[in-house]
């Protein structure tokens, strides 16, 4: 369980209401992502709530794709390129005030780490759950095909597809 009393009680509160957040060992786990996505805040100068920091992990390439090694200059370039991809994630956000995203390559893990500065302890939470959305939907998009996934990967094409012949199947038009 987490040490809440970091928090700015505003954005305690916002997270603990919020049914999308647990508490976790660092701050709050987003529950509906396959991934391990984090909120943190820390107290904003002035008369803005909080000073958040979202953190989500994710497989590299290489670790997502089963039974086979993926070349390093493939790894590479679909590491810039999902880079790339993330460098307008605050659009998607009502925060204004932001750093630029940071992505740290691993062997076996991309980690991106997205920090921005709330006015409202609710419009920070949303935004969180919003980035990681982005963040995880950016991941899926990035997915080259040809190639078998496991563990997180696997579990968003799956219900990718899952969602896509619901869809299909719930107004007769293919997709």
């Amino acid at each position: 369980m987490t040490d809440d009393s970091s928090l700015p009680e505003a954005v305690e509160r916002a997270l603990a209401d919020h049914e999308a957040f647990e508490p976790a060992d660092e701050g709050y786990a987003l529950t509906t992502t396959v991934f391990d996505a984090r909120v943190d805040a820390e107290p904003a100068d002035g008369e803005r709530d909080g000073e958040f920091a979202v953190t989500v992990r994710l497989p590299s390439l290489d670790a997502a794709v089963a039974g086979e090694t993926v070349a390093a200059v493939v790894e590479d370039d679909w590491a810039d390129t999902f880079e790339r991809r993330l460098a307008d994630v605050f659009s998607v956000a009502r925060t204004g005030t932001h750093e630029e995203p940071a992505v740290e390559r691993a062997p076996s893990e991309l980690r991106v780490v997205l920090e921005y500065t709330a006015w409202d302890a609710e419009e920070g939470v949303a935004d969180a759950k919003t980035l990681i959305e982005y963040v995880e939907g950016t991941y899926a998009q990035g997915l080259i095909p040809g190639y078998d996934y496991r563990g997180e990967a696997a579990t968003l094409l799956e219900t990718a597809q899952s969602r896509g012949q619901e869809a299909a199947d719930g107004d007769g038009t293919p997709l």
